[in-house]
This record gives C-alpha cells, structure tokens and sequence, in this order.
C-alpha cells in the first residue's frame, strides 16, 4: 500500500447503487465545463439539470437590450473550444449563448442534459454514501458525486434588496434576468432602479427611444469607455490560424498573472502607498473625463465615484454617462422610499410616475452565507452549509470543497476568482473536482471529503496572500457597497493567488487532503 493510500477503507459491497455517479447542478457555463471535463476523463454516468427550459445559464436568462459581455470576447471563451468567429470584439448576449450550445453540440453532450428538474434540496446519506437531491416536483435523484454549478449569481432580487411596495405598482416591473421580449419600452417613463454592470448597459442603451427615464443611484460606478466595433473578416482568419487564440489569450493572462503577483508579494510599505496613489490618480482622471462628455457639471459630479476604480466593479460602457445628456434622462441619488401605485417615491417625499420599472437590484451572491436557506444543503450528521458559513466565514478548500460535505463540490466557490474570464475560473475548478472524483474511483472509494487540515492550510494562505486585497477593499475603500466585500467583511470572492498557481493547485493538489472510504 503506498502512502497516498493509506487511509483507505473497503466499501461494503452491498452499498446501494445511486441513480447517478455524478450529477451536475446547473446547466451555465460551469454544468457545461463539467460536462466536458467529465467526459474526456471517461466519466460517462452522468447528468446534468437545471430547473430552465434549456442550457446556457446567465445568458439563457439575459436578454435585457444591450446586454452584453464587458471584457473582450477572445477572452470569454473555454480553451478546449475557442472560437474565432466572434462578430464584435464585446460580443452581444445572444453571440455567446449561442457559443454555448455550440460547445455542447459539439462535444455530443446533449443527451446528458435535464430540463425543468430544480432541486429544492440536498441531503448527504451517511449509511449508502450517497446524495439524494429532493425535487421540486416531489420526486429525488440520488448522486454518488454532485458538482454545485449554480453559478455565483444564484437568484434575481426583484425586491431591490429590501425597498417595499414593488406589488402595488400599477405599472410593469421588470427583471432583466427574466426580460419579457414583448416590453415596449419606446415612448414610455421608465425608471432604472440600480447602476451595477446591467443597469448601465440597459440604461444607456434604451435611453434614446423613451419619452424619459430617471436612473436612480445608490453607489456611483466606472464606466470605462468600451473600444467596441466588429470584427472584420481577415481578422477572423486570421485567428482562425492554430496557436493565434491561445497567444492573445495568453497575453491577457499574463497581464493578469504579473499583477496578482506584485499586490500579493510587495511589502505592505510599498503597496498600500502606492493603491492610494492610484486611486486618487484613476479618480482625478475619471471626474475629468466625465465633465468632458456629461453636459451638467451637476450630473457630472454626482456620477463621479468618492472611491477607487476597483471598490467597486467597475464596467466598460460608453453609452451610460453620455446618455444624461438627452433633454429627458435624469439622475436621482435620494434613497428610495419605497414603490407607490404610481411610481417610485424617496425619502423627500418626492413622487416619480412610471410606466415601467426596471429593477436591476442584483442578485443573491455565492458569497453570502444568507443566500442558502436552511436545509437547502444538509451534509453529516445534518450540518447545514449556510449555518456552516455563517459559523466558519465562507471558505472551501481549494475554493471547491468544503469538510463535513463528502462527495460534493462548488464552482465559482470562496476565494475562486483569479482575475480571468468567468471560463477560466470554471475550468480551473472543474479541473480539480474532475481529478478528484477520478482519484475516488480509482481507489474503489464511495466516499471522499476534504480534511479540515488542508481547508485550514489553504484558507491561512488566502488570508495571509490576500492582506493587501483585504486593505484596499475594506480599509482604503472602507463603506462602499460592492459585492467584492460580503455583510461579514470578508473578500471571499477574490483568490489571493497567481493564476498559474492557481492552475497548478488543480492540477496536483496533494491526494492525502482528501481522506477515501
């Protein structure tokens, strides 16, 4: 028996046999990367579901007008199947829910996937070693494996996070993430509660054809002018050309990758002066530009950010600010009260009428402990993962696993994020979850969970690597509503590691950090 093996026990094998040796929670881009990464390791027993009609996750869901991605598009793509063909260098939504479904088309892995299956509840089974996912139709599957890809925006907050009165309104509220094609938005008042990523791209892009809009603003954000325009067709050629795609792709990596490197590893001395410094910098530059292209110095002024350019995230548009410049578009940053019949009232007793009522409040986040009811995940001995965080802070081993919860793994879990593309932080999980399950099979293991040691080793370095990250999001930025920083004061979104360690650790994390039954 060699060392790697030492903790192994035989399996009774009278274990009961699961319905699945794998099932994939969640049908995004994570369920899709899974699907992929599973098949080409030879894992053929498995599935896929997703309580939606079809796959594609966010971008199944978001077909708001002009949503689109806001890094380049060469960059927003899986490398086991890039695509050369992007039409613009930001592709618009339905461009990249259309690469979707194409990978799964291509890899043949349609016939793994199923719709219209939500999954109300998880519970671990000591005795059989197994998952039994309860259905919201009363029904169960039971996993010997399960991958949590629900991504790390897990429901659309209509509510705006706590502003009463969205029911009586006699007009039309809508979501982005579950935008009706039949809004006609022309020639009516709206209102646009929220200016994160989706409600500056709905904002500035419907801005034009309203009779008018006011955009009510709690948190100032950056819009970084977007260098958008399409690709032309040599262009594609010639990234069509082997190695062209991963090379630019590789570029952008390494910008990345020397950045984590010199905030993580420049003493605090250097780096913290330096972060303020650039924030004041970034600021200055930013009120300029503003007062460049935003016509009143007031609206000017009130867009600017009191912060730096990463307290909160920041997006590339160049539509949003501009459009405060057409004679009915109106900039409201006095706090909302709540919603009337009529309209929108704030809290110096103004009343707004509306026809619509874009709500782009946000969603619950992956990183709030308070966005997993209780007993929607229930492990051993009935540990429950939202009390598990809410105890412990949000962490996981390797951002993916998590102790007392055998047999299961999170995508896009705490302290995931290394600076790339939503993809390649899916892929770099996947990775590990795959080998993973591959190292349980080979063993003839029924049961594997991660050791509270190796969780404690890899959350000490996190906090120890990410200091500097934590100083310039909660000190040096300290108040500003971000979903960087958690109601904990935690950053467990951010990975305080380079991107090749990253990849590294997903690669070859030590087997013992897992004990096997």
């Amino acid at each position: 028996m060699t060392s790697t093996q030492s903790n192994e026990l035989t399996q009774p094998e009278t274990a009961p046999s699961p319905d699945h040796h794998v099932v994939v929670i969640g049908a995004g881009l994570s369920g899709i990367a899974s699907a992929v990464r599973l098949q080409q390791a030879g894992i053929d027993d498995f599935i896929v579901i997703d309580r939606a009609d079809d796959l594609g996750g966010t971008w199944r869901d978001n077909t708001y007008p002009g949503v689109a991605v806001d890094i380049p598009s060469l960059a927003y793509q899986f490398t086991f199947h890039r695509n050369p063909n992007w039409s613009r260098v930001f592709a618009p939504g339905a461009e990249v829910h259309q690469y979707h479904l194409d990978v799964v088309e291509h890899f043949g892995l349609r016939p793994h996937f199923r719709f219209r299956v939500e999954v109300t509840s998880e519970q671990w089974d000591d005795e059989a070693s197994l998952w039994r996912l309860h259905l919201a139709d009363g029904t169960s599957i039971t996993a010997r494996f399960v991958i949590s890809a629900v991504g790390p925006f897990i429901n659309p907050k209509p509510d705006g996070s706590g502003i009463p009165g969205f029911e009586d309104f006699d007009g039309i509220v809508a979501v982005p993430a579950r935008w009706d094609a039949s809004y006609d938005l022309n020639g009516k008042r709206v209102a646009v509660i929220g200016t994160g990523a989706t409600g500056v791209q709905l904002a500035g892009h419907v801005a034009p054809d309203v009779a008018s809009m006011t955009v009510f603003q709690r948190t100032p954000v950056y819009c970084v002018p977007k260098p958008d325009f399409p690709i032309p067709r040599v262009v594609q050629l010639v990234f069509r050309l082997p190695g062209v795609g991963a090379a630019l792709n590789a570029i952008g990596l390494a910008g990345a990758h020397i950045g984590l490197w010199f905030v993580i590893n420049t003493p605090g001395a250097i780096i913290r002066p330096l972060m303020r410094g650039f924030d004041k910098v970034v600021r200055g530059l930013y009120r300029q530009y503003l007062r460049r292209i935003v016509d009143d110095p007031e609206t000017a002024d009130q867009l600017t950010p009191t912060f730096g350019i990463f307290g909160n995230r920041p997006t590339l548009n160049s539509t949003f600010p501009k459009a405060f410049n057409l004679p009915d578009v109106n900039l409201c940053t006095t706090a909302i009260e709540r919603v009337t019949p009529k309209g929108i009232r704030t809290v110096d007793g103004t009343e707004h009428e509306f026809d619509y009522i874009i709500a782009a409040t946000g969603h619950e986040l992956f990183s709030e402990p308070s966005s997993y009811p209780k007993g929607r995940v229930v492990g051993v001995n009935g540990t429950d993962i939202g009390e598990w965080w809410a105890e412990h802070g949000m962490q996981a081993y390797e951002s993916v696993a998590v102790p007392e919860f055998p047999n299961r793994w999170v995508i896009v879990g705490p302290y995931s994020w290394t600076g790339t593309g939503w993809h390649g932080l899916a892929e770099n999980a996947v990775t590990h979850i795959v080998r993973a399950i591959s190292l349980a099979d080979a063993r003839g293991a029924t049961r594997m969970e991660v050791r509270p040691t190796a969780l404690k080793r890899f959350t000490d370095l996190m906090l120890r690597q990410g200091r500097h990250l934590k100083f310039y999001f909660t000190e040096l930025n300290h108040g500003i509503h971000s979903y960087w920083v958690n109601s904990a004061g935690d950053i467990p979104i951010l990975r305080a590691t380079t991107i090749l360690a990253a990849r590294r650790a997903s690669r070859a994390f030590p087997e013992d950090d897992y004990s096997y039954r």
